[in-house]
């Protein structure tokens, strides 16, 4: 859902304020004024604080963690708009197709966190651009076209997190690695050849690990790897939520739900915990039969991180590129030249001739 939040109106000329990447300030670009975003007090620092998974899952959070959203499906590429205040219309940041306010209302949790864009609309474009300039393949059409094309979008995406405290009991086996001489003939010469076995013993033992700030995309607009691969993320630039920080921003709710984010984030854990178990087992090999955890002390927070966007369309074909408001790492489509390859093959063929052909004229 992309939230289309209140304007910020200058205290100067009455023009919509926007906020400034890596500042802590609102710019106005019609007269030059410039509005501090004040420290939040201590009771909003405390927002940041993790909220008790089970009163999530369970619908029972107190109201002030809630609100009332109006919500409309883009009718071209489905994503979830979704407006507050007197915003009636706005464009999908997605496809760019205009959207107008429906009827539909949901009661859904409210962010808690923010980070804030550190990096603004310039700098995104030139780690993408230079990104693109570092794929030998990519059609030189395209690196012109992204330099030249339309401005990259800021939004600002949902993410759950997740904290938990683990123990888990597991059985499995450990395989160590020995060798055996072996005496072999072939075509009438005998030789003696080391083979390698393994020698399996049952293990089994506990494991413990704490979690803090597992990080789930709350979206299903962007491909989940996009976003997993502009990882990591400095967490510790989250800042308490205030609207201030999305002034010439979107931001997109979520519409992963909170029961879906805790499956995804679980199944990151496992991962994690299977590997706290292969290690335990030690050895050259490990087998793992069974792992039991148990769950405790799990929390979670609703969390908005900043990503510029881009969609070109070269030859027919759209292109989607994202980059990390904060680091400046990029994903995307990669993009393939037909002729760059063409070009490598003969390349390659034309030096194998070479090759060939010095080695039989010697």
């Amino acid at each position: 859902m992309l939230d289309e939040r209140k304007n910020w109106p200058c205290n100067t000329c009455g023009a919509d304020l926007r906020f400034e990447p890596g500042a802590t300030e609102l710019v106005c670009d019609h007269c030059g004024a410039r509005q501090a975003i004040p420290d939040a007090p201590a009771a909003r620092r405390r927002s940041l604080n993790e909220i008790d998974l089970a009163l999530g899952l369970s619908d029972d959070l107190p109201p002030a963690q809630m609100e009332q959203v109006r919500i409309t499906p883009c009718p071209s590429c489905g994503a979830q708009v979704e407006f507050q205040g007197a915003t009636h219309a706005t464009e999908c940041p997605f496809c760019a197709t205009p959207v107008s306010i429906g009827t539909g209302e949901e009661r859904r949790i409210k962010p808690q966190a923010v980070m804030p864009f550190a990096l603004n609309e310039g700098q995104a474009r030139e780690a993408m651009t230079n990104w693109l300039g570092s794929l030998w393949f990519a059609p030189n059409g395209l690196q012109e076209y992204a330099r030249k094309g339309r401005t990259l979008n800021g939004l600002y995406v949902p993410f759950w997190t997740f904290d938990a405290a683990t123990r888990s009991h597991y059985a499995g086996a450990r395989g160590d690695h020995y060798y055996e001489s072996r005496t072999v003939t072939r075509d009438g010469k005998t030789t003696t050849e080391q083979v390698r076995k393994t020698r399996w013993s049952a293990r089994s033992g506990w494991v413990a690990r704490r979690f803090d700030d597992v990080l789930v995309l709350a979206s299903t607009s962007l491909p989940r790897h996009y976003t997993d691969n502009l990882q990591p993320w400095d967490l510790s630039a989250l800042q308490p939520w205030r609207d201030d920080y999305l002034a010439g921003f979107t931001a997109e709710g979520y519409t992963v739900s909170l029961a879906d984010g805790h499956a995804m984030g679980r199944d990151v854990m496992a991962g994690v915990i299977k590997s706290d178990v292969r290690a335990d087992i030690g050895g050259d090999e490990q087998r793992i039969d069974r792992i039991e955890t148990d769950w405790k002390d799990e929390t979670f927070k609703h969390v908005l991180l900043p990503i510029w966007m881009a969609a070109y369309k070269y030859n027919g074909k759209s292109y989607r590129f994202v980059v990390n408001g904060q680091t400046g790492k990029v994903q995307g489509e990669r993009p393939y030249s037909a002729w760059k390859i063409a070009f490598a093959i003969l390349a390659a063929l034309i030096v194998a001739g070479i090759v060939l052909t010095v080695t039989q004229t010697r």
